[in-house]
């Protein structure tokens, strides 16, 4: 489970401006810095000095560093040991970062439950990204009694929130009627609106509907020259 850099300091960034509730230290802003100029090593360094101190956000950030290998050399249970302590604080992004260590095998046995127990606590506080993966969970069936309902209005939390894979996942559900009505046109929106912002797989199934459904094809159509008089029309 690869995760770029860029991430990294965009959740940094979303922390700061969402997170009031965190102290941040001059050691944990040192290393937001240091994160920002690509000076991992120094990052890390910082951080680590901030989360002994107790800093949450950046005990997390710490796991994360670890989990991905930058600045430390790649260690999974490290990245575990330092989101587990954030997570147990509450830190609703350490707690999604947890159930994908767990989700996915890393540093611990694969274990579905476990991971679902960690999605859950940080979905309910809002996190679009466990939002997805909780959904996930439901819709098949992971750790938890498969749920259609459940996982489209998991899905739908996440993609409003601008989730892409959410937004990908909801047009699926439309597509096959799954927890859902069958209702191509949904299943058009959401595809569009998800490989509008790049969503490759998005884009994929949007072009798998459209050969495959005459229906679609037809309202594809439709709306796209709505859309195009529209902008033919404005000034």
């Amino acid at each position: 489970m690869k995760k770029s850099h860029t991430f990294l300091l965009a959740l940094i960034i979303l922390l700061i401006f969402s997170s009031s509730s965190f102290v941040f230290t001059g050691d944990f802003q040192d290393g937001m810095d240091a994160a920002n100029r690509g000076d991992n090593k120094e990052a890390v360094r910082l951080f680590r000095l901030s989360a002994e101190q107790g800093n949450a956000t950046a005990q997390h950030n710490l796991g994360y560093m670890y989990e991905i290998g930058q600045g430390v050399p790649q260690d999974y249970e490290k990245a575990i040991k330092w989101y587990r302590i954030a997570a147990e604080q509450g830190v609703p992004q350490a707690q999604s970062s947890l159930g994908d260590m767990y989700a996915n095998g890393l540093g611990v046995p694969q274990d579905n439950k476990e991971a679902f127990k960690w999605y859950h606590l940080s979905a309910e506080k809002g996190d679009a990204i466990a939002q997805h993966n909780l959904g996930n969970k439901y819709a098949n069936g992971q750790g938890v009694p498969q749920d259609d309902k459940e996982a489209v209005r998991l899905f739908r939390l996440s993609a409003k929130q601008g989730n892409t894979s959410a937004q990908s996942n909801l047009g699926w559900m439309y597509e096959y009627g799954r927890g859902v009505p069958q209702d191509y046109k949904e299943a058009i929106n959401w595809y569009r609106l998800s490989a509008e912002q790049g969503n490759i797989d998005a884009k994929e199934k949007l072009s798998f509907l459209l050969a495959d459904s005459k229906d679609a094809r037809d309202y594809f159509e439709k709306d796209t020259s709505k859309d195009q008089n529209v902008v033919e029309s404005s000034p």
